[in-house]
């Protein structure tokens, strides 16, 4: 095994706890494996306790209303629980931890001057999940935008999330960070919301019009372009502008590898 194999499997076997557990690693005996064991835990609370820092941001600015600060979850017995399934950085794990965190917030309550926490701790998982998978951090080749899709019908990307809500959040988000003595209000008001991730790791917000939402229900990767218009009753140029959109977003892929 050369030296760069060797230290890619030791990176994986402290990142991805059912490789560490496979007979894979553990017949290789290259370290100690309950020092192992310790370094990766180690490793996983601080993974997880940035990312919850960073997009459960908003609860913890409520932390004063509800006691219940997120950043607290990795200390947290049910967090150890489910270390031996973890694979820090991936979606799945990312969804056992955000949905940890909501479940230790909300579990505090009831909060009536937070009407709309609900809605903030499904907004502040989406943006965890979304964001967590794999990304291309290097690619010399240009990814086919929207002027493939006849030759390749465009496709939902994976882990793009709508939030339907009851509030408007954005309203009140840039709120819940300034300095306040009365929680701050969200208007009462239907939202749609699309939380999509670009290949390279960016996440993005945006309220879609209805054209738009109906382009990214609709797009399965088994119809063209033109099908796909015909569908969401939309014209060409119409459903060209929604597109292209959804593909800067990093929403829509026209190949399986875009």
């Amino acid at each position: 095994m050369s030296d760069r194999a060797l230290q890619d499997a030791v990176i994986r076997a402290i990142v991805d706890a059912p490789f560490r557990a496979s007979p894979e690693w553990r017949d290789r005996k290259l370290v100690d494996p309950d020092r192992l064991e310790r370094y990766a835990r180690f490793v996983a609370r601080h993974f997880y306790h940035e990312r919850i820092v960073h997009f459960f941001k908003y609860s913890r600015a409520l932390a004063r209303v509800t006691g219940r600060r997120p950043e607290a979850v990795p200390r947290d017995p049910a967090f150890d629980a489910f270390l031996p399934g973890a694979v820090l950085g991936s979606r799945a794990t990312a969804r056992l931890v955000a949905g940890l965190v909501t479940a230790y917030v909300r579990d505090g309550g009831p909060y009536p001057a937070i009407p709309y926490l609900d809605d903030l701790l499904a907004y502040e998982e989406a943006m965890m999940v979304v964001e967590a998978g794999p990304r291309v951090w290097r690619d010399g080749t240009e990814p086919k935008g929207a002027g493939s899709g006849e030759q390749y019908p465009p496709a939902r990307v994976e882990g793009t999330a709508f939030l339907e809500l009851g509030h408007d959040l954005p309203a009140v988000l840039p709120q819940l960070l300034q300095p306040w003595t009365e929680v701050p209000r969200a208007p009462v008001r239907a939202t749609r919301l699309l939380v999509a991730r670009s290949r390279h790791g960016r996440v993005a917000v945006v309220r879609p019009d209805e054209s738009t939402a109906r382009v990214l229900q609709l797009a399965d990767g088994t119809r063209t372009a033109d099908e796909l218009a015909r569908v969401a009753g939309l014209g060409p140029g119409d459903l060209d502008a929604a597109l292209q959109g959804l593909f800067e977003l990093g929403a829509v892929r026209f190949s399986a590898g875009s």
